[in-house]
């Protein structure tokens, strides 16, 4: 490549930006930016009624997609048994994350059958119908 006038203060850029990043100190980083998002994003659900769960799984999967490219960078070599512990916690916070997102998905389930049976009923005539006593099948 050739430096002229307007290239000059460019500088060079690697194939792959996140690769070019990943050392050993770097996947601790990664590994930590992952659990504090899971921690965050289970507490919220848990907690907050407003919790926009669609960017938290956006942050989420870009946090997995960086990680996933870190370890594919290590290569053959193996990956270092100080990672191995990061990796053994932010399994055991994806699981609580996991149950949490379950739960929250249970819940909707459940309200989304009491608003269903409610519409059903507020449509009848107010007669009895076969299903209602077992005879319809």
């Amino acid at each position: 490549m050739e430096y002229g006038p307007t290239t000059q203060n460019l500088a060079l850029r690697p194939a792959d930006p996140i690769a070019a990043q990943v050392r050993p100190g770097n996947l601790d980083a990664i590994i930590g930016r992952i659990e504090q998002a899971v921690e965050e994003e289970t507490t919220a659900i848990r907690t907050d009624v407003n919790f926009d769960i669609n960017a938290s799984n956006e942050r989420k999967s870009r946090h997995l997609y960086e990680l996933a490219r870190a370890i594919k960078s290590i290569g053959d070599a193996g990956l270092p048994a100080e990672h191995r512990t990061g990796l053994q916690r932010l399994r055991e916070k994806l699981t609580a994350n996991e149950a949490a997102i379950r739960a929250h998905l249970n819940a909707v389930g459940e309200i989304a059958t009491l608003l269903q049976c409610a519409i059903q009923n507020a449509e009848t005539d107010g007669t009895y119908s076969a299903g209602q006593f077992g005879w319809a099948r």
